[in-house]
């Protein structure tokens, strides 16, 4: 039988972190074994599941490229399916009705134990089984009794899910054993951690994957990120979909949780930034900078974008890095201009670029080079001024591709300011 695997989540929620791994590592496991990855939605909990969470879900698995196979499965279409089975361990004697309820009758003698892909032989006390309820009195099926209906009928081969449901397992493999069906094999991933070493949640930071999309990061990025989160191959940190797909192992997951590092991630985003094609990045910052900034001429923005290529992490930081190519009420930091403040040196070199046509950066180079030797002064004399005038900071893109960028009139009205932005 070829390998089959599912993400089955509860739409109770966005898609957070922990449940996109999970679904990354089902799904590179199933590419790599050229098998099936199917999305199965469990929707049994009528008070928490929502349609926006589906969708949310939906949402999240297409920005990070994970497609599915087969059109995506709901628990609430399959409840007839559920009744069906239930009805046949009440004819077996396997179950029993308990105050509208149906109970898993648990037989005598049996063993808590898992044999788990990552953990090998794992026992438990044997206080974990009980009577437990198969199907509710509103006639909806618990997650131990669904989930294996399920993953027998959609033969998955391989159930791939966090360590939170390793204690579920010993009931579903007595639901198995009482149905006549094969059990799937396990592999039970350890949970993310924070920095500090506790479970991740909302206070280390963002959780959900569309937040981090809102917070500039590129899908194949967090892709690439969340699949070392807790899997490695030698001391590789990138790696093409094609190659994860390729070398990717269940064996090779550790078995310890892993820590989420947003620094890592971040400077992992940057990478990713400069390996992917410029027209991308301008088109991935336009929105930021049109909320931010208002409409303006797409020429003008690419070419703004373009001198913050090697500069960006995220995406988002686009709109203030680049403020002052949008605006003339940026900041302008005090001690910038203390350090450069160079009011006669501004006016000189102000009156020779007002006579500079076209105002181009191959033309602007040699004003800066000219005025530095006849004032006696290192070029950078003329340049960090200048700078400070025109961006606000000490620091900046090549000037003289800043300059022919913000245009003659933005530039004279700035060195014309000095050190004050130019509102015009």
């Amino acid at each position: 039988m070829s390998v089959k695997v599912r993400f089955a989540p509860s739409p109770t929620g966005a898609l957070h972190l922990g449940g996109a791994r999970t679904a990354l590592f089902n799904w590179l496991y199933a590419r790599g074994q050229n098998g099936l990855f199917i999305l199965r939605i469990e929707d049994t909990d009528k008070e928490r599941s929502t349609k926006e969470a589906v969708n949310a879900i939906y949402d999240g698995m297409r920005w990070l490229g994970l497609d599915w196979d087969e059109e995506p499965y709901h628990q609430t279409d399959r409840l007839e399916i559920y009744r069906k089975y239930a009805d046949e361990l009440l004819a077996a004697g396997k179950a029993f009705r308990d105050e509208g309820a149906i109970r898993f009758k648990l037989p005598q003698g049996v063993q808590a134990v898992v044999f788990d892909l990552l953990r090998d032989k794992v026992e438990f006390e044997s206080d974990v089984l009980d009577n437990f309820v198969i199907l509710k009195s509103d006639g909806f099926p618990t997650y131990n009794f669904a989930c294996v209906i399920d993953d027998h009928l959609m033969e998955i081969t391989h159930v791939i899910r966090g360590d939170d449901h390793l204690s579920n397992t010993p009931r579903q493999l007595l639901v198995y054993e009482a149905l006549g069906f094969k059990p799937p094999k396990f592999a039970h991933i350890p949970m993310i951690l924070g920095a500090d070493g506790t479970r991740l949640s909302k206070r280390h930071g963002a959780t959900s994957v569309i937040e981090y999309e809102k917070l500039g990061y590129l899908p194949d990025a967090m892709f690439n990120y969340l699949a070392r989160l807790g899997w490695g191959y030698k001391d590789q940190e990138i790696f093409s979909r094609d190659e994860l797909v390729k070398k990717f192992t269940i064996k090779a997951i550790s078995k310890n949780p892993a820590k989420f590092d947003f620094d890592k991630l971040k400077w992992l985003n940057g990478q990713y930034i400069r390996k992917a094609l410029p027209e991308r990045i301008i088109d991935l910052c336009l929105p930021y900078l049109t909320e931010a900034y208002g409409t303006h001429d797409f020429e003008y923005v690419s070419k703004v974008v373009r001198l913050f290529l090697d500069r960006l992490v995220l995406t988002a930081e686009i709109v203030p890095l680049a403020k002052y190519f949008f605006t003339d009420d940026y900041e302008v930091d005090p001690a910038a201009v203390e350090k450069y403040s160079a009011p006669k040196v501004l006016a000189e070199l102000k009156a020779r670029l007002e006579k500079v046509d076209p105002f181009t950066k191959e033309n602007i180079e040699p004003v800066f080079k000219s005025l530095a030797t006849d004032l006696g002064l290192k070029l950078g004399d003329i340049i960090h001024p200048c700078r400070v005038a025109l961006t606000g900071t000490a620091s900046s893109p090549p000037m003289y591709d800043v300059i022919e960028v913000l245009g003659k009139e933005r530039v004279l009205n700035r060195l014309g300011a000095g050190f004050k932005p130019a509102r015009t």
